[in-house]
């Protein structure tokens, strides 16, 4: 692994149900469009990798498809693995993949890619086990940020802190631009096929309480800054985002923030090119 997979490591050990209380419900927002874009329906061979909390799994399964999903992190692939009890769920770190060649009609991954450091690496893995002709769809948080996700960091900065110097860095050779040409340009140079990338917008609607939550409890890459700061800071934090979150106020109570992020699609080629040993390690 290199040193951003273990610091992402470190941020997610045990952290499921945390998640599930907040952040996993703004992440949620794209599954119909990810389960759409590769053609989800009865008895389709899905992989979702990065499943965290199953909502991807849950929604497929729900769709009648036949549900693999894979993460790195034990306490997800355990929530997962009761919320989906009939889909086939396990451990996997990406790039190793316990699959043969060709073992999915689809696959999918939402929001895991931002959180791997070898994501040229992942796609080739997940070329690897991609059926020709199957589909695959992915998510990553647009470059372009919208204004409800700059919210936690504008807190943070009012309260001292520079979140920039808590967050790790991929190495200059894995970075990619986060447009929708640098997204669907990695796709296709892992060699899939047909690839487009769209943005997506959405208001996620919270409150100030369920989006604390979650850095509160050292969620995610925002939330270990958060918890590494003393105890005066984090009260300071808090504080200043009740304040700066009144822009966000929504009708009838709550917030509304606005958020943005990157579908990107592709196909596997119609026939496989002889290769090698398969990426990563797998089956």
């Amino acid at each position: 692994m290199t040193v951003f997979d273990e610091r992402e490591r470190d941020a997610w050990a045990g952290q499921a149900s945390a998640y599930a209380g907040g952040f996993a419900k703004l992440c949620a927002h794209p599954v119909p469009r990810l389960l759409d874009a590769v053609g989800i329906g009865p008895g389709t061979r899905l992989l979702d990798v990065g499943t965290g909390t199953g909502a991807v799994a849950a929604a497929a399964r729900g769709r009648g498809a036949a549900v693999t999903a894979v993460d790195a992190e034990p306490d997800m692939v355990e929530r997962t693995a009761r919320t989906v009890p009939d889909a086939d769920v396990r451990v996997a770190v990406l790039p190793s993949l316990p699959f043969p060649a060709d073992s999915f009609d689809a696959v999918v991954g939402n929001f895991v890619l931002n959180h791997l450091g070898r994501p040229r690496a992942a796609l080739a893995a997940l070329h690897h086990v991609t059926r020709p002709g199957g589909r695959i769809a992915l998510t990553i948080w647009s470059g372009a940020r919208g204004a409800g996700q700059t919210l936690l960091g504008a807190a943070m900065a009012a309260a001292g802190v520079d979140l920039a110097l808590h967050l790790p860095r991929l190495e200059p050779e894995e970075e990619f631009p986060r447009t929708e040409e640098g997204f669907a340009g990695i796709l296709r140079g892992a060699g899939f096929a047909d690839v487009s990338c769209e943005t997506l917008r959405w208001d996620h609607r919270t409150d100030v309480e369920e989006w604390w939550s979650g850095p509160a409890a050292g969620v995610a890459m925002i939330g270990q800054a958060v918890v590494r700061q003393p105890p005066e800071t984090v009260a300071a934090i808090r504080r200043h985002l009740g304040l700066l979150a009144d822009r966000f106020a929504a009708p009838g109570g709550g917030l509304l923030l606005p958020h943005t992020a990157l579908l990107a699609v592709g196909r596997g080629p119609r026939r496989r090119p002889p290769r090698g040993p398969p990426p990563g390690g797998g089956g």
